[in-house]
């Protein structure tokens, strides 16, 4: 009776103890690392940004224009970048247009940033369907921050970056448009090619035989001047060298 007493006392013991160690383990929250990325929201909360900040335009879920802030701080370090991203879908995408802005800001300004950490924050009050839209405008803001510039704040942009520096297409050019007039800018920097963008209006068409009528809805291509349909003026950039001469001030 007493062993079998002592086995039960050292099984209730042996429990506890593996109890404790699995929510210990499931509840300890450690920051995520990618390369050179670390994402923890909690390590980035209480920063206090002393950079610079820039407005981009983005679309949600419903196809509707909103603004998101970007704000980049740059610190002396190990070369790191940290991200505080908010109701972003596609972080991938983001995380990609971050490391390739990196390398066009050291390349063009030539400031070796091996000794510097770059620290990003996405404000939104939308959950952003894109990433890859905002690469160019990020990589704008980067070389503003580490060459310590003012940003004008005038002016607003959409292209993805790429790595030789050149600014690609992107979509939703209107939406975005119409969303950084209504904020107050007066200047909006689209990719090369697109301040003239292609819509296609649904036109029904009627035939009818003997008695019965076939109806049918046949898309029309119409063009579309992005600066004439919102109000805003529109520049084309093909590159962010040529984006900075209007951003910086």
């Amino acid at each position: 009776m007493e062993k079998l007493l002592a086995l039960l006392l050292i099984a209730i013991i042996a429990l506890v103890l593996f109890t404790s160690f699995f929510n210990l383990s499931i509840t300890t929250k450690q920051p995520v690392t990618v390369g050179n990325f670390t994402e923890t929201q909690k390590q980035l909360t209480n920063i206090s940004f002393q950079g610079v900040s820039l407005r981009i335009p983005a679309v949600d879920q419903e196809g509707n224009g909103v603004i998101t802030t970007l704000k980049v701080e740059t610190k002396q370090g190990e070369g790191r970048v940290l991200v505080n991203i908010n109701q972003l879908l596609f972080w991938i995408d983001t995380q990609n247009s971050i490391r390739v802005a990196q390398k066009v800001a050291q390349n063009l300004t030539g400031i070796d940033l091996s000794n510097i950490d770059l620290i990003y924050a996405i404000e939104t009050n939308a959950s952003i369907i894109e990433g890859p839209s905002a690469g160019a405008a990020i990589a704008v803001a980067t070389i503003a921050a580490i060459q310590n510039k003012t940003i004008n704040q005038s002016v607003m942009m959409t292209g993805t970056v790429n790595s030789d520096g050149s600014i690609g297409p992107v979509g939703e050019i209107v939406a975005k448009a119409k969303a950084s007039k209504d904020v107050g800018a007066k200047l909006f920097l689209v990719p090369l090619g697109q301040a003239v963008q292609t819509r296609y209006k649904p036109v029904e068409r009627c035939e009818k035989f003997w008695h019965v009528t076939y109806c049918s809805i046949e898309y029309k291509a119409e063009k579309i001047d992005v600066e004439k349909e919102t109000g805003i003026q529109v520049e084309e950039v093909s590159n962010v060298a040529e984006a900075l001469k209007y951003f910086l001030i």
